[in-house]
């Protein structure tokens, strides 16, 4: 083509004709017009900073992005070729087991911390059950066959117990909520524990409210059932969504390892912890807690490996990132996050509670979550006011709350690194434009003068 010649991007004949939709196509596309025909398409998905709903990162350092592309071609399990990588690995793991207060730890071996990053919390929830059955086989011996295990946990918590208890062939026993009580009660948690529990899960930030259970109170009474001869019966805390928020922000609270009783801990790293998806760790208080059968080893790569993980393939781009954030922010980079965090979810909850349409349920105190649900009758409901803010770009979700409180429907909003004081007030002012548009709309769909209003 000559070089004067214009060569428009819109109107090649890949542009004009149809692109199959589920197959491949047959012949091959100009690499800027792949790009170009996907990332068009892309432009349709909502903005990822403006999507409240999700816990998950959607803003890092340039620099760390840098580190992160720089690494997508490295197979993370594949140790023995990336040493450096696996360094960088266990050096997290090793990280977040001294942040959680782990066990025998040394400064001079990596591998007096327990644990293993995983692709998220998802893994790493099944890998912290799959240790608790593990040990419970274990304490019994043959007497556990024949019997079925039961997983002590509330009904708030989030998907992927129940999918582990489906894949894992573990009874779930969910302690119901109540209207005005969003978190499980150690009450509730002797009534259900027996014999054949493997463990209690306790909620270190409910994906529903934000809010944090009583692990402390819930191990006291645990055991205080073992002192007096009742079952013996370890905790896992899913610390997905606070175990990166809480020892920064209240750095006095008994949650994690300080508590005896407290076996294993999952977190994420794609969502406090500040990294790009997928990223998540668990850890156990000691190398008890990790059954060894549990563990595999292979050589077929180049080395003697030992591996627990039900993933196997996977990036060492998403440790890198997270090796980022721990060198880059330290512990008081990473106070001074949550606390800034911290602060605006308030001011915006305070915001909220003054404007008298909502009665909050989380402030954002405990880990930077407001929830709340409308006050009084209004004629509308949450979800009304979700799909009105969608109409100014903001992704705000609402739901029912989990079983013994179905009837409470809610609103939540995250408040994420990228998510600054100025935005926070973009988003009030629209969701009183929201409320304000609601409140002149009946139930029925019309003006309060009568004028009909077209859906």
């Amino acid at each position: 083509m000559p070089a004067h010649t214009i060569a428009p991007a819109y109107t090649g004949r890949l542009f004009t004709a149809p692109i199959p939709a589920l197959r491949m196509p047959d012949d091959p596309m100009d690499p800027q017009a792949a790009y170009r025909f996907i990332h068009d398409e892309l432009m349709l998905d909502g903005s990822s900073r403006l999507n409240l709903a999700t816990f998950v990162t959607t803003w890092m350092d340039p620099e760390a992005g840098e580190l992160m592309a720089e690494s997508f071609d490295k197979n993370m399990i594949d140790k023995d070729e990336y040493p450096a990588t696996a360094a960088i690995e266990q050096r997290c793991v090793c990280m977040v087991a001294d942040l959680f207060h782990a066990e025998n730890l040394r400064d001079d071996d990596p591998a007096s911390a327990i644990g293993v990053s995983t692709v998220g919390s998802s893994e790493a929830v099944m890998l912290g059950g799959l240790a608790m059955k593990w040990r419970w086989r274990q304490k019994l011996g043959d007497a556990w066959k024949g019997r079925t295990p039961n997983l002590v946990m509330g009904s708030n918590v989030q998907v992927v117990w129940e999918k582990f208890c489906r894949y894992f062939d573990v009874e779930p026993r969910y302690l119901p909520m109540a209207e005005g009580r969003y978190v499980s009660t150690p009450e509730q948690v002797i009534d259900a524990v027996d014999e054949d529990t493997i463990g209690v899960v306790a909620i270190l930030g409910t994906t529903y409210t934000g809010e944090l259970e009583p692990v402390e109170q819930i191990c006291a009474a645990l055991d205080k059932l073992a002192a007096g001869g009742g079952v013996d019966v370890p905790v896992h805390v899913d610390a997905a969504s606070g175990g990166f928020v809480v020892p920064f922000l209240h750095p006095d609270l008994k949650w994690d390892f300080r508590l005896p009783r407290v076996v294993s801990i999952n977190v994420s790293g794609h969502k406090y912890g500040l990294t790009y998806p997928g990223i998540g760790f668990v850890v156990w208080r000691n190398a008890e807690q990790l059954p060894e059968e549990l563990v595999f080893r292979v050589n077929y790569l180049g080395g003697d490996m030992p591996t627990f993980t039900l993933n196997f393939s996977r990036p060492g781009n998403q440790v890198i990132g997270q090796y980022y954030n721990f060198l880059r922010l330290g512990r008081g980079g990473y106070t001074e996050v949550m606390r800034t965090l911290s602060e605006t979810a308030r001011w915006l909850s305070h915001q909220l509670a003054a404007s008298e349409h909502f009665e909050l349920i989380s402030d954002g105190s405990a880990i930077p979550v407001v929830s709340c649900r409308l006050a009084g009758d209004r004629g509308y409901t949450e979800f009304d006011v979700s799909h009105e803010l969608r109409t100014y770009g903001w992704q705000v979700p609402a739901y029912t709350m989990p079983e013994g409180a179905e009837d409470v429907a809610v609103l939540r909003v995250v408040v994420r690194e990228g998510l600054s004081a100025d935005l926070a007030r973009a988003l009030f002012d629209d969701v009183m434009k929201a409320v304000n548009t609601l409140d002149r709309l009946k139930p029925g769909g019309q003006y309060d003068d009568q004028q009909h209003f077209s859906h």
